[in-house]
């Protein structure tokens, strides 16, 4: 049997970083925790607002969140009031008290090109199967948006489930291009999603590669 890696924990030390980084100091696990639940929250959340990824950053006296999405407009708000509001809800969920002066700084990471984003990329292919659009013909057009675009060397994309409704559950996936996963240095983007239908939920993964990246 083949000895499967995420691709992103694969690369930490050398081309990919942590999404939860930073000072702790005492009661690690409790702060742990919450950073997950505040990332789960967030993209949740914002579910319309086309985020890709969520980072926490810790320091002694500042969380900085990060949010990456397509459609910062739609985070930011009117006057910029729901951020005030995302603030609000991180420091109840973080159980702060009155006197915690720590500062909660939402920071908002545009991404220009959706099709270069394999989170958005599984997003949107699972917004066309929940549409009853066959599985088929949504990895077809996949691959091929993804390909139009310079930056993209390779692009995998696989669904598994009982696609298409049918009764015996099986994987499919198509490739284009070029996609050493085994190879540290490569820029190798990775998501998974999922796509809820009425005959059960639909898995979702894209790997798009962009590269060698070196030192």
């Amino acid at each position: 049997m083949a000895h499967k890696v995420h691709p992103k924990s694969f690369r930490i030390k050398g081309s990919e970083d942590w999404i939860i980084r930073g000072f702790y100091g005492k009661k690690i696990a409790k702060k742990f925790e919450d950073d997950f639940k505040i990332r789960e929250f967030l993209i949740k959340k914002l579910a319309e607002a086309s985020v890709a990824d969520v980072e926490i950053e810790h320091s002694m006296n500042k969380m900085n969140v990060i949010i990456f999405t397509a459609r910062p407009g739609i985070v930011i708000g009117r006057g910029g009031e729901d951020v005030e509001k995302l603030k609000g809800t991180i420091r109840k969920m973080m159980g702060a008290q009155k006197n915690d002066k720590r500062e909660i700084k939402i920071e908002i990471r545009e991404i220009k090109n959706p099709w270069m984003s394999a989170a958005l990329v599984g997003q949107q292919m699972a917004q066309q199967i929940e549409k009853r659009i066959p599985f088929r013909q949504v990895l077809k057009r996949t691959i091929e948006r993804v390909m139009e675009n310079k930056e993209a060397k390779g692009v995998r994309v696989e669904v598994s489930g009982r696609l298409n409704g049918v009764e015996i559950a099986r994987r499919e996936w198509l490739r284009l291009g070029r996609l050493p996963r085994q190879t540290i240095r490569a820029d190798i983007d990775y998501a998974d999603a999922r796509a809820y239908c009425t005959y059960g939920v639909v898995g979702i993964k894209v790997w798009i590669y962009k590269g060698e990246k070196f030192e």
